[in-house]
């Protein structure tokens, strides 16, 4: 029998059970009301307010036991480590709670309010984590004595390898940048743990095929579109050497065993990322994604495996002008243009919002939670924008009309 959280989901029920949900008034355990108050929070434009409200009243023990049990969702525990959800009192379960990642932690560290510094100096889960301990030093919410201190806490937790393997942290480095990298790609790994095992060795397949940029050219095509071969190095330099007018002076066929090193050049740079990337398998291309250079995360924003194309969204190197090309490609899972929203940082950035509303492959109930922060000139430019939904149109034509008459009021 599907759990209301699975009907709520899909839109299974009429709008005066839904209502009630947004109140908090089912007759289900609380844990799942909760998590169906968070969904809605997240993704109802009509009950997401009264959802909200209700959550930021529901009975604090009820939480502090939701917020501790490993078993709860990934979106109550983002939701209620988001700054704008905040609740201080259940800030010390959440942070022992394993489920949240020391990705998140770090996030956490580096930006959260004083409430947050407060709370993290207190758990003693991140003393054994010498990165989020750092981060929390460099927080401008941590005074100057405490972020002495921590740096000290950092050092001991570094020099500690049993604590490390507790973690599930790989082997210290010689560089504290790679060492935190690591961590970083290592937190990932195990919090989808579960879907990585589903994902199986899933090969590199691009979203759309030949790789849209102003250097695509026939040797991309070759490589995205092929990426189950057994020779998908030798193939891809072939071509690369017919369209050179060089000649080919080795067979094309190759026993499957062989493999070729890419020599880079300027104009093959493309060509032997793609080389790369084909030979890597589900973990090395998340990997990749988080460590490599902007050229390769442009590659795997649009990989057809799940967790992969999230993965570019993590990385820490990640510009405010990448993320923007992101946000307009229709060429990317619905997942990528879901994920960028619940992105804080990103979220500052104008141009990724308006990028997000414009872009038609964004799924519709995101589009409709970011018209709010569209400024008049984009929503006239989005009310004759063909390319987006009738919905957003509409509903651009409208606020467009009602802040004009505003100005004019105003005036």
């Amino acid at each position: 029998m599907s759990r209301m959280i699975d009907l709520v989901r899909t839109s299974a029920v009429p709008a005066n059970l839904m209502q009630a949900a947004a109140r908090g008034a089912l007759s289900v355990p609380a844990d799942e009301m909760v998590e169906i108050l968070v969904h809605l929070a997240n993704h109802n434009k009509v009950f997401g307010q009264l959802a909200r409200m209700t959550l930021a009243g529901w009975d604090e023990k009820s939480c502090l036991l939701i917020a501790a049990n490993p078993e709860t969702s990934h979106e109550v525990l983002d939701y209620w480590t988001a700054p704008e959800n905040l609740r201080p009192k259940l800030l010390p379960a959440l942070l022992e709670n394993p489920k949240i990642s020391e990705a998140k932690l770090h996030a956490m560290a580096a930006e959260g309010p004083r409430e947050v510094v407060s709370a993290m100096q207190q758990s003693p889960r991140l003393q054994t984590m010498p990165s989020v301990l750092r981060a929390l030093a460099s927080n401008p919410n941590s005074t100057h004595p405490e972020a002495t201190a921590l740096k000290v806490q950092a050092a001991a937790a570094g020099t500690d390898e049993n604590a490390a393997e507790a973690d599930g942290a790989p082997p210290a480095s010689p560089a504290d940048e790679n060492h935190e990298d690591d961590e970083d790609v290592n937190a990932f790994l195990v919090e989808h743990a579960k879907e990585l095992a589903s994902e199986g060795e899933k090969p590199f397949q691009a979203i759309g095929g030949i790789y849209e940029s102003e250097h695509s050219d026939a040797d991309s095509h070759e490589v995205v579109e092929q990426p189950q071969s057994t020779e998908p190095v030798a193939a891809a330099e072939t071509v690369a050497q017919s369209n050179d007018g060089k000649p080919v002076d080795k067979p094309a066929a190759k026993p499957a065993t062989q493999t070729k090193k890419a020599h880079l050049t300027k104009e093959d740079e493309r060509g032997s990322s793609l080389q790369k990337i084909a030979r890597l398998d589900v973990k090395g291309r998340i990997q990749l994604a988080m460590k490599g250079n902007k050229e390769e995360r442009g590659i795997l924003i649009r990989d057809g495996t799940k967790l992969v194309a999230l993965a570019v969204l993590e990385s820490g190197k990640i510009t405010d002008g990448e993320v923007e090309k992101f946000a307009s490609q229709k060429n990317v899972l619905e997942a990528v243009l879901r994920q960028i929203p619940m992105k804080r940082r990103f979220m500052k950035n104008y141009n990724v919002v308006r990028n997000l509303v414009a872009n038609p492959r964004t799924p519709l109930d995101v589009s409709l939670g970011l018209m709010k922060n569209i400024l008049t000139a984009d929503l006239r430019n989005l009310a004759s924008n063909k390319d987006v939904p009738e919905t957003i149109r509409k509903l651009a034509l409208k606020m467009f009309k009602q802040k004009s008459e505003t100005k004019k009021g105003s005036g």
